[in-house]
C-alpha cells in the first residue's frame, strides 16, 4: 500500500477534507483516530469544525505508516507514539515524535517541519526540537478553547 503522498503546504490551519487527501485517508477514519490517540487533539471552531496545523499532519502521517505500512494495530501504534514521545522528552537533541529518517518520509521535499526550519539559528532549533515545541503548542491550543467558550458562552 506504499502510496506516494502529496507534500504539505505551508499554511497554518488545514480542514479534515484536506488533511484526508494529504495523508491519503477518509474524514470519517480520521474523527476516529482522533478518538484513539490522546496526542491528536485538532482545534474545534464553530460548529465543530476541524483545523488540523501542520504537526497533526505529520503525526497522522506516521500512524497512518505505523497501521497501513508496517502492519501495527491501533494499540501498537498507540503504543509506539507514546514510546517516541518518550523517548523525544528524554533526549533534547531529538524531535518530539520523528527521526531524522522519518521526516524524510513524512515530511516531503517543498514542506516545513517545526524544528528544521534553515533560518533558526541552532540554539532555537535545539529549543524546538525538545519539548518545549509541544508544550508551548498544547498551551496555546486551551488559550483558543478558553477564548472560544468565552466568546461563544453555552
Amino acid at each position: 500500500m506504499e502510496k506516494t503522498l502529496p507534500p504539505i503546504p505551508e499554511k497554518r490551519y488545514f480542514t479534515i477534507g484536506e488533511v484526508g487527501e494529504l495523508c491519503g485517508v477518509k474524514p470519517h477514519v480520521l474523527r476516529y483516530w482522533e478518538q484513539e490517540f490522546t496526542q491528536l487533539r485538532p482545534m474545534k471552531r464553530r460548529g465543530n469544525r476541524r483545523y488540523y496545523q501542520h504537526h497533526e499532519v505529520l503525526m497522522i502521517r506516521s500512524i497512518r505508516d505505523l497501521l497501513y505500512d508496517q502492519g501495527f494495530t491501533i494499540s501498537g501504534a498507540r503504543n509506539k507514539l507514546q514510546d517516541l514521545a518518550q523517548s523525544g522528552r528524554e533526549t533534547p537533541s531529538t524531535n518530539l515524535a520523528f527521526t531524522t529518517a522519518q521526516r524524510d518520509v513524512f515530511a516531503p521535499t517543498g514542506s516545513t517541519v517545526p524544528g528544521t526550519h534553515p533560518s533558526l539559528p541552532s540554539s532555537a532549533m535545539d529549543l524546538l526540537s525538545s519539548g518545549a515545541l509541544k508544550l508551548l503548542n498544547d498551551v496555546r491550543h486551551e488559550l483558543l478553547e478558553i477564548r472560544d467558550l468565552l466568546s461563544n458562552p453555552p
